[in-house]
């Protein structure tokens, strides 16, 4: 054999060992099939924030709420039993009051909420609706009476629109004068 076919034979070989010598060091420390799993970069928000995360075959999904609980309750009950002294002495008082109130996060508390049934989140004592009504009722007639008697004769000397801005001025004194009313009857009447 010529000794160029013999160098050849022996390196192509030795490539060829070489080579599988690695395949099977990689087969070797190679890992079984595993699931890998996503990153997930879960937004930073403010402490109260919560995450819900559902995965499945199809993929992921995340639910975020910056500030869960978005709505805080207080509830307080106080109970007087007590026998009433004075000018004409006698008697005695029982009463039990119970107030429950929703706060927000920044510590004011929800003035307004929805009417729904009694006893439940966001419900309305038919006593406060009826105060609240009687309350922007009055506000309005009184925030018109205070517009008819002092602005709309100002606006009325307006070439032209002053008959119309008359009008414009009684609204807004009947608009502004129930949100008045039933501002002042929310803080006198605790609804």
């Amino acid at each position: 054999m010529k000794p160029y076919l013999k160098w050849t034979a022996i390196s192509v070989g030795s490539i060829v060992a070489i080579a599988h010598i690695g395949v099977l060091g990689h087969l070797v420390r190679r890992e079984p099939n595993t699931v890998q799993v996503p990153t997930i970069n879960i937004p930073r928000g403010t402490p109260y924030s919560s995450y819900k995360i559902e995965a499945g075959k199809d993929g992921y999904t995340i639910e975020y709420k910056a500030n869960d609980p978005a709505i805080l309750e207080s509830h307080k009950s106080l109970s007087l039993d007590k026998e009433k002294r004075g000018f004409l002495g006698g008697g005695s008082e029982k009463r039990d009051e119970h107030r429950s109130d929703q706060y927000t996060m920044e510590g004011f508390r929800n003035m307004g909420g929805e009417i729904g049934e009694l006893g439940k989140s966001g419900g309305v004592s038919a006593e406060c609706i009826a105060a609240d009504a009687g309350a922007r009722s009055q506000g309005a007639m009184a925030g018109s009476a205070v517009a008819t008697g002092v602005l709309a004769p100002a606006v009325m000397n307006i070439p032209y629109i002053g008959w119309l801005a008359a009008g414009w001025t009684t609204l807004l004194g009947n608009n502004i004068g129930s949100a008045a009313g039933s501002r002042v009857n929310s803080f006198i009447s605790d609804c």
